[in-house]
């Protein structure tokens, strides 16, 4: 049975192929006030001054916009396609409100749950995969922006609601659908504090922190001993620049809310794991469909599949992501398109098949 979680990552939302949709509609030559009167008028009545409305003002000025728009989001068609549970979150921000050119750029990263963010604000965790801000509040007015609210627009009280809300969204537990081996569980939990806990547990010293691309931290372990790519695949991270930053910071200069903590990190924060089984594909850019494979090394992990089937796979813990049917619903995702890799993180890949079953299903858990 379907079911939908609040504050969750929207894997099955596809934002591109919407508004690709609108852009496709309103380049249509059948776009024509006397063929949408035509079918408005086939569901229901308008009056006369409600038809002179939509024929002279509402309807091409509709079209008008959707093609404007459709020209400035031109960008995107010489990037990788979002897909569904995908979004590139800051390069609509610097194209359309800050005037700072995209260039080459892919921001192509995964939707982020909005749980547990009180948790996350006592510890002082930066927000967004590369740690671009770490004040809620201007994450909450900054997302309104990204969603076209204008400065004179923005609706203040409203959004603190939203946040206060947010603060103790709490995830669904995945032993509400499925069994946990309570057992097996309780022998990876020693596993997870000594390979995971430091950057990923709410208390961990690194969790929350920005882990830079060349951080000494990808060289400990296995990573010393690999030749050939380690990091996270860099472009989100490269993709929020110091021009970006100082830009928006002086966006709201003057207003009686102002922005003064976007920066740019040139890496990605360690996130807490809190309901990491229903957070798949894995990484920031979705590129791991299933967590068992996230303890593998990148070239055991799949190359091709499909993102934004809604069936789960308790087993492997993640979305079903190959077969006719994840694939008809889905959205092709190819790990060798620019931003879309899924090397780095090889944390966990050296664990014997037995400490991975048991990290696993420990993982669960949380």
């Amino acid at each position: 049975m379907p079911r939908i979680y609040l504050g969750g990552p929207g894997n099955a939302v596809d934002i591109l192929g919407y508004q690709r949709f609108l852009f496709a509609c309103a380049s249509d030559p059948r776009f024509t006030a006397s063929h949408i009167l035509n079918e408005i008028g086939a569901i229901t009545r308008l009056s006369f001054l409600d038809r002179l409305v939509y024929r002279f003002i509402l309807i091409p000025a509709t079209r008008k916009i959707l093609l404007k728009q459709k020209e400035m989001w031109a960008w995107t068609t010489t990037r990788p396609y979002w897909g569904r549970g995908r979004i590139d979150p800051f390069n609509p921000v610097k194209v359309a409100i800050l005037n700072v050119g995209v260039g080459d750029t892919i921001g192509n990263s995964d939707m982020e749950p909005l749980w547990n963010l009180r948790p996350r604000v006592d510890h002082k965790m930066a927000f967004h995969w590369d740690g671009l801000n770490t004040d809620l509040t201007e994450v909450v007015l900054s997302s309104a922006i990204g969603d076209q609210a204008t400065p004179q627009s923005l609706p203040l009280k409203p959004l603190k609601q939203l946040e206060t809300w947010a603060m103790d969204l709490k995830p669904p537990r995945f032993a509400d659908l499925f069994p946990v081996n309570q057992e097996l569980a309780a022998t990876g939990a020693p596993i997870f504090q000594e390979h995971c806990a430091r950057c990923h547990s709410f208390d961990g010293k690194e969790t929350g922190q920005v882990l830079s691309l060349t951080d000494d931290l990808w060289r400990t372990g296995i990573a010393a001993n690999l030749s050939g790519p380690m990091y996270t695949d860099p472009h989100r991270a490269r993709m929020w620049t110091a021009e970006a930053a100082q830009s928006y910071n002086a966006y709201a200069d003057k207003y009686p809310w102002h922005f003064q903590h976007f920066r740019a990190t040139g890496g990605y924060v360690n996130v807490p794991l809190d309901a990491l089984w229903i957070r798949a594909p894995y990484l920031h850019n979705g590129s791991v469909p299933y967590l068992e494979e996230l303890l593998e090394l990148p070239e055991r992990r799949t190359k091709l599949f499909y993102r934004g089937y809604d069936v789960y796979d308790p087993q492997r813990m993640g979305f079903v992501s190959e077969g006719a049917e994840a694939e008809r619903v889905g959205t092709r995702y190819d790990t060798s398109e620019p931003g879309n890799s899924p090397q780095g993180h090889l944390w966990g890949t050296t664990l014997t098949t037995e400490e991975k079953r048991a990290l696993l299903e420990y993982l669960k858990t949380l």
